[in-house]
């Protein structure tokens, strides 16, 4: 890890335990309608500092994926505030390291802007989910085409990015999540209360092929 990765994983994990506390009160019931019935093996890629852990049935197998190493005692703390147990991993995103089919679900909320290839990473969620498993996303996205918030994310983009840990506000997310190959996807388009040039959002279920399978047992 360089020099500058360090600092800018610091301070994007600074940032991060400052929390938001009117965002999370928004999202809370479209977090709770998404994640509340998750069963079995959930993997969540950037937990963060594990605001959604509180969601989630006690009797999940959480696995988390989170590549920033000054995260993890604050994931570690959210947990056992939760009296969840869990199993985190210091890997990225697009390469989990876990076996073919094994999670039931994966959860990603305002993670996918920051990936470095967000294909692959889908291409990844795609190969850890058992058949049937899905994939629960809440997303900021780019706002449509020739409008003034467009314009604002397109010029930010650069410093944004720096500075939120690779965090695109102009990535079309949910067409990378339409032609990642699920089998089916749904997906509601809203405007979050955030700063302007993050609050177009997009929430849904995106489902792998076949089968849907009993969930893993701890």
């Amino acid at each position: 890890m360089t020099s500058r990765g360090t600092f800018r994983q610091r301070f994007f994990a600074w940032l991060l335990t400052l929390g938001d506390a009117p965002y999370e009160r928004a999202m809370a019931a479209r977090k709770r309608g998404l994640l509340g019935d998750l069963a079995g093996t959930v993997v969540e890629i950037g937990p963060g500092t594990g605001v959604n852990l509180s969601y989630y049935r006690s009797d999940v197998r959480w696995i988390g994926i989170e590549p920033n190493p000054y995260l993890h005692r604050q994931l570690r703390e959210a947990a056992a505030r939760q009296g969840l147990a869990i199993d985190l991993r210091a890997s990225a995103a697009h390469a989990t390291g876990l076996p073919d089919g094994s999670a039931d679900a994966v959860v990603s909320t305002l993670v996918l802007c920051s990936v470095s290839d967000v294909e692959t990473t889908l291409r990844e969620v795609l190969r850890v989910l058992r058949p049937g498993g899905r994939l629960a996303f809440i997303e900021h996205v780019a706002a449509p085409q020739g409008t003034r918030r467009r314009w604002v994310q397109n010029s930010l983009r650069p410093v944004w990015s720096v500075l939120a840990d690779g965090c695109h506000p102009n990535r079309e997310t949910w067409r990378a999540i339409e032609g990642a190959g699920f089998a089916e996807v749904h997906m509601e388009h809203f405007e979050a209360p955030t700063p302007t040039v993050i609050r177009p959002h997009v929430a849904g279920v995106a489902r792998k092929g076949g089968p849907p399978s009993l969930p893993t047992v701890r």
